[in-house]
């Protein structure tokens, strides 16, 4: 399995990942559960932006390998 297969299972295990918090975040009544998962989302997004970042990078330098 190469790093690019294995940052697109990443990426979207993290989309599912984001999906549910920010389900569970609308769904919730509890405000400090809500602002919870809301913050999860939020590092969720952060964390596919980097893993996203990671693959665009890879995949650049193995096209001009």
């Amino acid at each position: 399995m190469t790093v690019q297969s294995d940052l697109r299972k990443a990426i979207a295990a993290a989309q599912q990942a984001l999906g549910n918090y920010s389900s569970f975040a609308e769904a919730t009544q509890d405000p400090k559960a809500k602002e919870m998962f809301a913050a999860m989302a939020h590092d969720m997004e952060r964390h596919l932006k980097q893993l996203n970042d990671r693959l665009n990078f890879i995949s650049q330098h193995e096209s001009q390998s």
